[in-house]
Formats: C-alpha cells, sequence, structure tokens
C-alpha cells in the first residue's frame, strides 16, 4: 500500500460537492424481472430499496440479479406443473403447427422479489463528510454506491462511477 500525503493546506472535498442528489429508488415488491428493466432504464447498476411505506430497507444491484437467477434451476428442466408437463412431453405436440402454440417456460428467477434478493445492510456517509471518508468506506466493504444522509434523511448517492469521475477531472 502507498503512504498517503495529504497537503494540510489543500481542504477536503466534501461529499455534497461530488453527490447525486436525486435518489431513485425500487420497491421490495418489484419482480427481479422490473428491477432488472428498471435498473437498465435508468443506467444505474444498483439502487435503495423502499418498502410500501417507503422506508429504506437495503440496496439491489445487478450483482444481487445476477446471483439470484444464476442460481435458479435450468430452464431445459421439466416444469413442475402438470399442465405443462403434459403440454411439452406428450405425443400431441407434433399436431402443433406453430412453435408459438407451445406454452413459454417462465423466465428466470420467475415470483422472486426484490426484498428475497437485496442485501439488507444500508452503507451511509454524511454530506459534508469528506469524498476520502466514503471512498475508504466503499473499499473496505466492497460495495459501489453509498448513501448520503443529513440527519435521519438520505440526501443523496455516491457511487465509484462518481470517485472515477472526480478522480478523472482532476488529471486533466
Amino acid at each position: 500500500m502507498r503512504p498517503r500525503h495529504e497537503d494540510p493546506a489543500t481542504p477536503s472535498l466534501a461529499i455534497r460537492e461530488v453527490m447525486h442528489p436525486d435518489v431513485i429508488a425500487v420497491r421490495d415488491d418489484m419482480t427481479i424481472q422490473e428491477a432488472a428493466a428498471f435498473l437498465v432504464e435508468n443506467q444505474i447498476s444498483g439502487a435503495p430499496v423502499e418498502d410500501a411505506e417507503g422506508r429504506l430497507i437495503g440496496v439491489v444491484s445487478y450483482a444481487d440479479i445476477a446471483r439470484a437467477t444464476s442460481e435458479m434451476p435450468r430452464l431445459d428442466a421439466p416444469p413442475d406443473d402438470p399442465e405443462l408437463v403434459s403440454q411439452y412431453f406428450s405425443r400431441d405436440w407434433e399436431a402443433l403447427r406453430e412453435a408459438e402454440e407451445l406454452p413459454d417456460p417462465p423466465p428466470p428467477g420467475s415470483g422472486l422479489t426484490v426484498r428475497e434478493i437485496m442485501t439488507p445492510e444500508l452503507f451511509s456517509v454524511a454530506a459534508e463528510a469528506p469524498v476520502g471518508t466514503a471512498a475508504r468506506m466503499m473499499l473496505d466493504a466492497h460495495i459501489h454506491r453509498v448513501l448520503v444522509t443529513e440527519g435521519h434523511k438520505v440526501v443523496g448517492i455516491l457511487t465509484t462511477s462518481d470517485l472515477l469521475a472526480l478522480l478523472a477531472d482532476q488529471g486533466e
């Protein structure tokens, strides 16, 4: 590890100056397909999770979704529903004219909700804390986002992308 050299005359940048003030969250009752679509649509890799009352209860990310879907049974396994089994494995399949007439298999992770796959631990940091505090927290906890708070209220989010942008700006 490299030694740290900080110039006491250089003021630290506060997290407030680099955070995103608009925090968008997913609901805990969303399916993982809905959550994945939400993350893609908003071009983010994770988001805080709220319950029905709007309380923050966790964080969900692409990694959580990938982990949950990779642990699902393979799609080529016979379906559990007896009706689907008979439709897939009956001798009458030859009578079907179009492949579209076969029922679709359930998508990976069907039925799983965000609440079941999210990370329930929330990491937060004060808005006025130095950026280095958040960076150290992210490194130590192996996380990619922290919630920024004032008192008990979330006022923003800071991500690894924000820190990389800050580093890139300093190099110009």
